[in-house]
């Protein structure tokens, strides 16, 4: 009678027993050629607001091909980045700053609007206080407030 610790590895050797397998839905990392398959987007999941019309709808169909570019990157890259321009703009001064925050303040807002509808006042608070920390510390780098 086979044990679970007697599968083999796919180089023939005794399987780790406290490997895990892939979730489902995923290769399990780096394939033959190293390189990494996307993230497959969630299932079941509302792509667009139900019911949006006009502006609302618009963006949302504009945004959705950028959505699912970022959400195929590693997902490390993104807050990194994002954390390397706000830290640039907290760090330098002047209008060199102001530039480097920018980025980060259309980001934050473009997400504020695509996930407002699905949000509870205590998030809309804070993407609020967000978007004004950033407008403020760009405004302050400027040299207008």
């Amino acid at each position: 009678m086979a044990s679970k610790h007697d599968s083999k590895s796919p180089a023939g050797l005794p399987a780790h027993p406290l490997a895990r397998k892939p979730a489902p839905g995923r290769t399990g990392g780096q394939g033959r050629t190293g390189a990494r398959s996307p993230r497959p987007l969630p299932a079941g999941e509302q792509f667009f607001t139900p019911g949006a019309t006009g502006f609302r709808r618009a963006v949302e169909l504009k945004s959705a091909a950028l959505l699912v570019f970022l959400y195929q990157l590693p997902r490390w890259i993104l807050p990194v980045v994002m954390v390397i321009l706000l830290l640039a703009g907290l760090a330098v001064p002047d209008w060199r700053g102001a530039i480097a925050v920018l980025p980060v303040l259309a980001f934050v807002v473009w997400l504020a609007y695509l996930s407002w509808p699905s949000l509870r006042p205590g998030g809309r608070l804070m993407r609020v206080a967000l978007a004004t920390f950033i407008t403020l510390l760009a405004l302050d780098r400027f040299g207008l407030f």
